[in-house]
């Protein structure tokens, strides 16, 4: 297929692009940028007004849950891809915490079979870091990575042994891979709901304390510094934390860390009302370590944003919010989030927004794509950055509908999102087959 997007804002933060220009798309691949149109005059090509709207590389995601399989009940592979389309995602990095666990070869290939078979967008396997996601036991890294894994992680549970986590690290540098860790001690969050601070003690919830995740932090810079591996630290959350990777950075670590746009949106205060879609882990905190989130991703020092998008079904959440799972469903809204709290407030520019969800965590992961350099694969996201919609769980495309920003109006909207060169939604729609 042949596409053409013109007259829109080209942004390639990969290659120092920000100009009104054309998008030519020939066979999966970018053809040209520039004044392409004498190029198409003479064949048959599907045109794309991008006039007013950013055209951007495809919006990449190092950092989501599918629960495919085990977890059909929360999300399939066919489900969370459409969501991911429809918030302008052209690729995810799904988490290995289904049932069972990605953590053999077997796994990564399931979940790329059933990514061919049923996703909208690109989909790239993260193994486990442990059989079993147990903590005690290295899987099969080497396996893993040679039939497709991007990255390793435990993601949702923490790997709590620092002998096992060294040695991960220097497996997974051995074959070119990168460590995603969940930080969090076990001991100090057991049985924590929410953050441990004001609102905590006024709702009488038990609390995570913010050191929960600043001592893992501390551990995975130490090792990771210890044996030269690089690590990503996955939904920083806290101000301790972002200083702690800031130091680090300074010494010359290899660590990256990811915020999520439900820490940069909401503090603490939002579980005043016991809604417990805006139970997280990590949990909401409060309004300094926002800022600080902030200030970090304006420094550089947080350099990728990520969704953590965790969906469950209707009936978990309707739980006492003591006993309600961890999550937000949250592709179909990253986007204007990230707009409303990172742009609105002058905090970053837009370059900057479209190199953290492109180019940086292509980059960080070795993936396809985060560029429209000529000849690479066409994935590229189209943004009306001037459309206001209210959130709403109409059109909702993931299983999971457990978001607490419905009712929220926000601006700035993917509107076009194209895979390999196909179209797979435009002008907010999904586009069947």
């Amino acid at each position: 297929m042949e596409l053409l997007i013109k007259g829109g804002r080209v942004i390639d933060p990969a290659n120092g692009v920000d100009q009104i220009a054309d998008v030519y798309i020939e066979n999966g691949v970018i053809k040209a940028v520039g004044n392409s149109t004498g190029e198409a005059a003479s064949k048959q090509v599907q045109v794309i007004d991008a006039t007013g709207k950013l055209v951007i590389p495809g919006l990449i995601d190092i950092h989501c849950h599918l629960r495919e399989p085990g977890g059909e009940a929360k999300e399939t592979i066919a489900a969370g891809t459409r969501a991911a389309a429809r918030g302008g995602f052209t690729a995810v990095c799904a988490m290995p915490n289904t049932n069972p666990v990605c953590d053999s070869q077997t796994g990564v290939e399931f979940l790329k079979a059933r990514a061919q078979a049923t996703g909208s967008v690109r989909v790239y396997p993260i193994g486990a870091i442990t059989k079993g996601s147990s903590g005690q036991e290295l899987a099969e890294m080497a396996d893993m990575a040679a039939c497709g894994a991007v990255a390793f992680s435990d993601d949702g549970k923490p790997v709590p042994r620092s002998d096992i986590m060294r040695l991960a690290m220097s497996y997974a540098q051995m074959v070119g891979k990168v460590i995603i860790s969940h930080c969090e001690d076990p001991e100090l969050a057991k049985d924590g709901v929410m953050h441990e601070g004001y609102w905590s003690t006024v709702l009488g919830l038990r609390g995570i304390p913010a050191a929960a995740e600043e001592i893992m932090v501390a551990r995975e810079i130490l090792l990771a510094e210890s044996v030269g591996a690089p690590v990503h630290i996955a939904h920083v959350s806290t101000a301790g934390s972002v200083e702690l990777i800031r130091q680090a950075r300074q010494r010359g670590v290899d660590v990256t860390g990811e915020v999520c746009p439900h820490h940069l949106a909401l503090t603490d205060r939002a579980v005043e009302g016991f809604d417990t879609s805006t139970k997280v882990n990590p949990p909401l905190r409060a309004d300094k370590d926002r800022e600080a989130l902030k200030q970090g991703l304006k420094e550089g020092v947080l350099t990728i944003l990520a969704t953590d998008h965790a969906p469950h079904t209707a009936e978990e959440k309707a739980r006492e919010y003591n006993y309600a799972p961890f999550g937000i469903s949250g592709l179909e809204t990253a986007w204007p989030l990230y707009w409303k709290e990172l742009i609105e407030t002058g905090c970053l520019t837009v370059n900057e927004l479209v190199a953290m969800l492109t180019v940086n965590p292509a980059r960080r992961l070795g993936l396809a794509g985060g560029t429209l350099t000529v000849g690479s694969p066409a994935d590229v996201t189209v943004i009306d950055t001037e459309r206001k919609e209210t959130v709403t769980l109409e059109g909702w495309q993931s299983k999971g509908r457990n978001t607490p920003f419905v009712g929220w109006t926000l601006q700035s909207w993917p509107v076009t999102t194209i895979v390999g060169g196909r179209v797979v939604m435009i002008d907010r729609q999904l586009v069947q087959g």
